[in-house]
């Protein structure tokens, strides 16, 4: 059975909810998983692939995810990950593509991790959560859930098809 670890990092919670909505699908699609904060892993032990997943601030993957990859970055070259980040405030593809290339920045950081898969889903504002001078934002979310769900749906099918395919 494939073993699956979604993990997030996230300040106000709304990259949690699409690691859960993802983990939810990837069960749906035959796969075990355990969910948890990206700061709470202490090792990778016993797990098949993983998921990772972090907002966007200011330009910058959170700070958790990065910690996640450069701390797991022998273990995690050897393993099927999937990467997603959460915070373009509209799926406009200029809004898409700059949250990619902040993304990648990111992802060059640990070259020697190559994600089978890499996703950017719109963000959400919370103008009540957040400190001057985003507390005047006007209140938003982006998400697409349908692409959120899609996307998972093709990284169970990425992972399941490794995980069973011939030594």
């Amino acid at each position: 059975m494939t073993r699956i670890l979604v993990t997030y990092a996230t300040k106000k919670g709304s990259t949690r909810e699409v690691a859960e909505a993802i983990a939810l699908r990837l069960e749906g699609n035959g796969l075990t998983t355990t969910l948890l904060p990206a700061a709470e892993i202490d090792e990778l032990d016993g797990f098949d692939a993983v998921v990772v997943g972090g907002a966007l601030y200011t330009g910058r993957w959170h700070a958790d995810a990065r910690r996640f990859l450069k701390e797991f970055r022998e273990p995690l070259a050897g393993m099927q990950l999937a990467v997603f980040a959460i915070g373009p405030l509209t799926t406009s593809e200029e809004h898409v593509a700059d949250a990619r290339k902040q993304l990648d920045h990111a992802l060059e950081k640990t070259p020697e991790v190559e994600p089978v898969a890499v996703a950017i889903f719109g963000g959400v504002v919370v103008p009540d959560k957040l400190h001057f001078p985003f507390s005047r934002m006007p209140a938003s979310d982006a998400r697409d859930w349908e692409a959120i769900r899609a996307w998972a749906d093709e990284v169970a099918e990425t992972i399941g098809r490794e995980a069973h395919a011939p030594a």
